[in-house]
């Protein structure tokens, strides 16, 4: 059984806080790549940025989530990813037009089961690296919700609660 699970859906709807902790449980966590390349394109005054170059910020993005991907073929117990190759590829195709999904995605399987942070307007929250509003990340989940299932993938949407609660859910789920 694929032991890497995907954690995706509205921009700021709580993965990041739900990944944290489902590290302090001891499970391995994989962090968001465009998190991490705005830190980078910011820390050194790049342009890969998504306000800036999105596509170049989107190829790297994949890069990245394929890099990834191929670390944590070797772990034995679940492996939570925030983001994926298909949430990069799925911005590609919006940034740019390319299409790369199907067989990016076919080449890069995770779980079956997909955790879909719903838009939650009460907890967004913009900051210096995510600068798009809370509608464009609302859009982006409406995209992300027809591409996981063009995959073969299964959504399954994280309910409003608490974060430890969200914990208990996902992997509950994960074990059922």
């Amino acid at each position: 059984m694929e032991r890497r699970v995907v954690i995706s859906g509205c921009s700021g709807g709580g993965k990041s806080a739900l990944l944290e902790a489902l590290r302090e449980r001891g499970y391995a966590v994989v962090d968001e790549p465009g998190r991490r390349i705005v830190q980078e394109e910011l820390q050194m005054d790049g342009s890969a940025l998504p306000w800036i170059d999105p596509a170049a910020f989107v190829r790297r993005a994949i890069s990245m989530a394929i890099a990834d991907w191929q670390s944590a073929a070797g772990l034995q117990d679940w492996v939570f990813f925030d983001r994926s190759i298909v949430d990069a590829a799925s911005a590609l195709a919006h940034a740019t037009g390319e299409h790369v999904l199907d067989e990016l995605g076919e080449a890069h399987r995770y779980h079956r089961l997909v955790f879909f942070a719903p838009p939650w307007l009460e907890i967004y929250r913009a900051d210096k690296e995510r600068r798009h509003s809370f509608d464009a990340a609302a859009i982006e989940y409406r995209r992300l919700l027809a591409d996981y299932p063009s995959l073969g993938y299964e959504i399954v949407v994280l309910p409003k609660i608490g974060v430890a609660e969200r914990a208990d859910f996902v992997l509950r789920t994960l074990e059922d």
